[in-house]
């Protein structure tokens, strides 16, 4: 059945601006100057700026750095997030793994693809495979992502492009070489001293469903977030979805609002000072109604090994 012009109209719209950084974070821009003249229900989604330092990440060239990763940047997370990179960048770099940006990265596809817009999303996911392909012919051994929902689009390109003669090849590649931040290199996770850990701040872990039901990871954030002093406190309902969901927030408010509230009040049993996630739409969305801040895992990890004594 078609939709009503505006709901087709929004659909459009929401594809056209958060599948484009520049265009988003420009907006994003505009929306924070005049976030005082905003009604509360619109100004508390807009996030307050984050400091000039905290800016896209870049590669690292560092004496420790003998393996290289392509890393997505995503979207939507450079400008909401920009910290979230950044922090990935220098807990890598500990681990002897440079950063590759790619200068060609699109939109992952997910969003054009859960709307409806397929045959737009596949022209994303062809771009990407092209760029992808091209860094690990260079050298690369991996594709990372950040964002547990733009890794769980990655990983399904080899599917989506089973049918493209002249893709499915190099789709696959990039699927079986695309790994969840969490999952790089377990064996040799960097960690704080002995003294520092289970003595540090207290954390409620929120396992995006895209992370858990779709990538089938979870525990290995769990594991990293201890082993850099952090103290996991038990939450209810772990596998309840947050109300994010992609654009749901947007399209379906009042469920995702439901699902909201009901996630925080799990999430918060055990009187947590942090919430860690792992995907920028979990995190913005918890955001709004957290009494407490909510980060992605990598940038509390970072922050730990920085304080620790060397």
């Amino acid at each position: 059945m078609p939709r009503p012009l505006p709901e087709r109209g929004l659909r459009l719209a929401l594809t056209g601006v958060l599948g484009r950084p520049k265009l988003f974070a420009a907006l994003l821009g505009v929306g924070r100057a005049l976030r005082g003249l905003l009604p509360p229900s619109l100004r508390r989604r807009i996030p307050p700026g984050m400091p000039a330092t905290a800016g896209r990440a870049q590669p690292v060239p560092g004496p420790r750095a003998v393996r290289r990763v392509v890393l997505l940047e995503g979207c939507v997370q450079p400008g909401l997030a920009p910290g979230i990179n950044a922090a990935a960048v220098r807990v890598l770099d500990r681990l002897g793994i440079a950063v590759q940006r790619l200068e060609a990265e699109r939109c992952c596809g997910a969003l054009g693809h859960h709307l409806g817009r397929t045959e737009h999303a596949l022209g994303q996911v062809r771009a990407n495979v092209d760029a992808c392909v091209a860094a690990l012919d260079a050298g690369a051994e991996a594709v990372v992502s950040t964002a547990s929902a733009c890794g769980l689009m990655v990983k399904d390109y080899g599917r989506l492009l089973a049918g493209d003669p002249r893709y499915a090849a190099h789709a696959a590649r990039v699927s079986a070489a695309t790994r969840d931040l969490s999952e790089l290199d377990r064996a040799r996770r960097p960690r704080t001293p002995r003294a520092a850990r289970g003595s540090g701040p207290r954390v409620a872990w929120q396992a995006p469903c895209t992370l858990q039901h779709g990538q089938r990871l979870g525990a290995g954030v769990e594991a990293l977030l201890t082993a850099a002093g952090f103290v996991l406190v038990p939450t209810r309902e772990a596998t309840l979805c947050c109300g994010s969901a992609g654009t749901y927030s947007i399209l379906q408010p009042q469920l995702s609002g439901e699902l909201q509230r009901r996630k925080v009040a799990a999430l918060m049993g055990g009187d947590p000072q942090w919430i860690a996630t792992a995907n920028i739409g979990c995190l913005e969305h918890l955001r709004v109604a957290s009494p407490v801040p909510v980060r992605h895992w990598i940038e509390l990890v970072a922050d730990a090994l920085e304080r620790a004594p060397a």
